[in-house]
């Protein structure tokens, strides 16, 4: 057992979702969203350097001694996985886990709205799953193609840097492509994965132009393409993906976009009152008719119209789902004011 699996051992005690790791500090977790500090001694930049690269992968270690940045995945049987990232810091080095679950929640489990379960059985288009880092944009997403894995007979394709949830092939073929260890790009995956076969892709992020152009392409092809960006609502995410190309091309994005896209999910976290966790809020964009005419025509600030009027639809505001939560008495005021669009 690597030293450092007692730290992810209390992680799961203390239901943690984050441990930091850093040269000269005590060991912090983060709890239903708090820092919260371990006791235990300070650990010098040669203890932890020790300790990090014990479970690090060898050509990792080379790449982050040239770089100062990595990211990989580390699995504990029966406990967990892990999304790791080390960086190099004024005192040393420095590394963050997240604790990926070993288990997979389904959408009802996780209390998800009807229409998230139905963006499983699409048939092609573009679902975008958003929200700021530490959101749960992961769960929701894995609960997605869990839905899909177990019900449809398809072929599905995850690329992700690094593999999060594992999905063992149901009714589904399931295949996992890790960047950096399987292949160079989401891009190069991209691309790589047209030729593959799939009915389902998932792109663990969205980050740049060619991998953002690539993903409307596949959706264009028949294929069901779910992604994730690091937006804070609908309307931002619209933005942001024209936004990433040159002025000249914005036109022509905005009509692919229209076309393609089904769904957009923005999910933010809310510390819990009534009990011990924390809550999604979601605000669900569904690609309408209307909704449709609105990306073309660059009038994204009427998205928040259509999502008010399109509740027979599924669609709903993260305004409206603060306003639900505080009613009800699951938040506190001053959280709803401060996630309030």
């Amino acid at each position: 057992m690597a030293q450092i699996d007692a730290f992810f051992r209390l992680m799961n005690d203390e239901k943690a979702s984050d441990l930091h790791l850093v040269a000269e500090q005590q060991p912090m977790l983060r709890i239903r969203g708090d820092m919260e500090r371990v006791r235990f001694k300070k650990l010098t930049h040669e203890e932890l350097r020790a300790m990090l690269y014990e479970i690090c992968p060898q050509e990792k270690i080379k790449v982050f001694e040239e770089t100062g940045d990595i990211d990989f995945g580390y699995e504990i049987p029966g406990l967990a996985r892990y999304r790791c990232n080390f960086f190099q810091q004024k005192y040393g080095i420095g590394a963050v886990f997240r604790q990926i679950p070993d288990g997979i929640m389904t959408t009802e489990q996780l209390g998800l709205p009807q229409v998230i379960t139905r963006l499983a059985h699409l048939p092609k288009g573009l679902v975008l799953v958003t929200g700021p880092t530490g959101s749960g944009k992961s769960t929701t997403l894995a609960a997605i193609i869990d839905e899909a894995n177990r019900t449809r007979q398809d072929h599905i394709i995850t690329i992700e840097d690094p593999i999060e949830f594992v999905h063992r092939s149901q009714k589904c073929m399931v295949n996992h492509r890790e960047v950096g260890l399987h292949t160079r790009s989401f891009a190069a995956a991209l691309r790589g994965a047209l030729r593959e076969d799939p009915d389902i892709i998932m792109v663990g992020e969205m980050r740049d132009l060619e991998t953002i152009a690539l993903a409307m392409e596949a959706a264009m092809t028949g294929h069901l393409v779910f992604g994730t960006l690091h937006t804070i609502n609908a309307m931002k995410t619209v933005d942001r993906i024209v936004e990433i190309f040159p002025a000249s091309q914005q036109g022509q994005v905005r009509s692919t976009l229209a076309d393609a896209l089904k769904a957009v999910v923005s999910q933010t976290l809310f510390k819990r009152l009534d009990i011990k966790g924390r809550i999604a809020g979601l605000e669900i964009l569904i690609a309408t008719p209307a909704v449709r005419n609105l990306i073309r025509e660059a009038k994204t600030h009427q998205l928040i119209s259509s999502m008010q009027t399109g509740k027979r639809y599924g669609m709903q505001t993260l305004d409206d789902v603060i306003q639900g939560f505080l009613d009800r008495g699951i938040i506190s005021a001053d959280d709803a004011y401060g996630n309030a669009v």
